[in-house]
């Protein structure tokens, strides 16, 4: 649980940005269990801007081709301290720290034919330009059977350690050409670091044949490719999340629906200077409930600040929050027309969880007859997760679903 900068500030994110997320997540989220505050994309351009990348912008790094914050949009990384003052100022918030990075080696590093820290391999030995990111201009790939390459990828997560950093978003690895290589070698680098620290790859949607290879070497992986405030692409996250669904928490590996496009988002010049989520309040309240009983990761995009009470009433509802937290085997049971019908068990085995979504664009009746769902016993109590009110025993529950919505319940038996 937590928040990225993606959404908000696309490639333009500053310190100062990243401190006033820290510390309303600290005084508002934190006790809900949100802990993670991570800085996206580009953090190593000086004039990055919107949500767009510029072929040949200067790129900030050290004499071993590792790209370091801008100074001019990260002053704390002066004098080589990198995100260390920034990592230890969250820390001191009682939250973890991460970063975004991008597969491979920095073209302007290769360009340069830097060093490799603590070889006598150079960049351009490394580099393999037939495998570069098709979407961003920053970075060649690495070829990890050539002398060296493992060892550039232990130099940066090295460097990442010792700015105490707690979380690495690593892109271009999970689809747009799946990269296992990297990804195995990046995952080798960050345990011999000593330190923990959460590998979540990205962007998807990754191949689901190859879930073994995730559960092995990352801690959440990306099911679908980016994720904005489209209803069409979260009618398409529940195809997603149902296929995803019997891997979730294996190993305590997370398949990852995405951020939140919740909130004020494209915080930026170049698009206007931000706007509310596109979402309507009944898809948002759709979005936490798919999420929650799907048990994905939950990243934050808007710019926590500007929340309102609404979208803070969203994020913060403790028993919703404990379905995404604490809930096993949440899985879709029903698919009819355009209702979908999902099912989890609570950390109580009396307890039960069950979801009802319209997907369609008319209002649909639909009928919840929990022995149907494989809810057994005799129930004693219906509760409305976000209505927070209890229905008591019934052995149904009929609703009229509105486009779009959803309804989350929790039915206890005895």
């Amino acid at each position: 649980m937590g928040w990225n900068s993606w959404d908000s500030y696309g490639t333009t994110v500053r310190e100062e940005n990243v401190k006033a997320n820290a510390d309303w997540m600290a005084e508002h989220l934190a006790k809900f269990g949100w802990q993670y505050i991570v800085v996206d994309i580009q953090w190593y351009e000086p004039n990055a801007q919107g949500h767009d990348y510029k072929p040949g912008a200067p790129l900030t790094m050290d004499e071993y081709g590792r790209l370091m914050p801008a100074v001019n949009r990260f002053p704390s990384s002066a004098n080589g301290a990198g995100f260390k003052p920034l990592a230890d100022y969250v820390h001191s918030k009682g939250l973890k720290f991460g970063i975004h990075i991008m597969r491979g080696i920095p073209r302007q590093a290769v360009e340069k034919n830097l060093s490799i820290k603590g070889t006598a391999y150079h960049a351009a030995e490394i580099a393999d330009k037939d495998n570069a990111c098709r979407w961003n201009p920053d970075m060649w790939g690495v070829d990890t059977t050539k002398p060296g390459a493992q060892a550039y990828y232990d130099s940066i997560a090295e460097l990442y350690a010792s700015w105490g950093v707690d979380f690495i978003k690593a892109d271009d690895m999970g689809s747009h050409l799946y990269q296992p290589a990297e990804m195995k070698a990046l995952s080798l680098a960050i345990k011999k670091t000593g330190r923990p620290m959460l590998l979540s790859i990205s962007p998807g949607p990754a191949p689901i044949s190859e879930v073994e290879f995730f559960e092995k070497y990352a801690q959440m992986w990306r099911i679908s490719d980016d994720f904005w405030d489209d209803w069409k692409l979260l009618r398409k996250q529940f195809d997603y999340a149902r296929d995803w669904a019997p891997y979730v928490g294996k190993n305590n590996t997370w398949p990852d629906a995405d951020m939140l496009p919740l909130g004020k988002l494209r915080v930026t010049s170049a698009e206007g200077g931000g706007a509310p989520s596109k979402f309507t309040a009944d898809e948002q309240q759709t979005v936490m409930t798919l999420w929650s009983i799907f048990r994905s990761p939950l990243i934050f995009g808007g710019d926590l600040p500007s929340n309102d009470p609404a979208t803070t009433a969203l994020i913060t509802s403790e028993e919703v929050l404990e379905v995404n937290q604490h809930s096993s085997g949440g899985h879709q049971v029903l698919e009819t027309g355009n209702i979908r019908v999902w099912t989890a068990k609570g950390a109580n085995a009396r307890e039960q969880y069950v979801a009802a979504f319209n997907l369609g664009e008319s209002e649909e009746a639909v009928m919840l007859n929990w022995k149907d769902l494989g809810i057994s016993g005799d129930v004693v109590d219906v509760r409305d997760l976000w209505g927070h009110k209890s229905y008591g025993a019934a052995p149904q529950i009929r609703v009229n679903l509105a486009p779009h919505v959803s309804m989350f319940y929790k039915v206890s038996t005895r």
